[in-house]
């Protein structure tokens, strides 16, 4: 784990003159409760990057390859057929950067392009049965544990997670922010 810097996440010491964060309502248990879900989430920033990383080297594989991969693995066991078009949609990538990813892919012995079955002129991916196994049992296993924390918590608890994280994600959101988006 990188190494924890006391009050790295602390607003008080971020912004000491409140030019970001409104928060003279706020009493001093509030501050440090929030000082504590920031330094919580990046805990969890930590492990998913550590996670990440010794995922893609097991793999030998880059963060997009690892994305297609588990794409195709939800894709199968929905009884759903994938095709390259899908897939670039889901990566949000050309599709000259799909055929790419998909020719080493498939150089690696990782998945399989056939014929359509519905549609002669469409491509049909899967994984193959190797590659999958080896991702479900060690990566897929490990992503997995995140379900144990959330069964220990209350249903109340979880809606209350779930809310809290939607609703963060929804602040963080960069769509609408023109420095973000190079409409400045």
């Amino acid at each position: 784990m990188p190494e924890d810097v006391p009050g790295l996440y602390d607003v008080e010491v971020n912004d000491p003159d409140s030019r970001l964060v409104e928060r003279s309502q706020m009493d001093d248990v509030s501050m440090r409760q929030i000082g504590e879900i920031m330094s919580a989430l990046k805990a969890l920033r930590d492990a998913e990057d550590l996670l990440t990383e010794a995922s893609l080297t097991y793999m030998k594989l880059g963060r997009n390859d690892m994305r297609a991969l588990h794409y195709l693995i939800v894709k199968a066991n929905s009884g759903e057929i994938a095709t390259p078009s899908m897939l670039a949609a889901h990566l949000k990538i050309s599709t000259a950067s799909t055929t790419k990813l998909l020719d080493r892919l498939e150089r690696g012995g990782h998945i399989t392009r056939s014929i359509h079955p519905d549609d002669r002129r469409a491509i049909a991916l899967a994984i193959t049965p190797q590659t999958r196994e080896a991702a479900m049992s060690t990566v897929g296993r490990q992503q997995a544990k995140r379900f144990h924390a959330a069964a220990r918590l209350t249903p109340k608890e979880r809606e209350v997670v779930a809310r809290f994280l939607r609703d963060m994600a929804g602040e963080l959101d960069i769509s609408n922010e023109a420095w973000a988006t190079g409409h400045s």
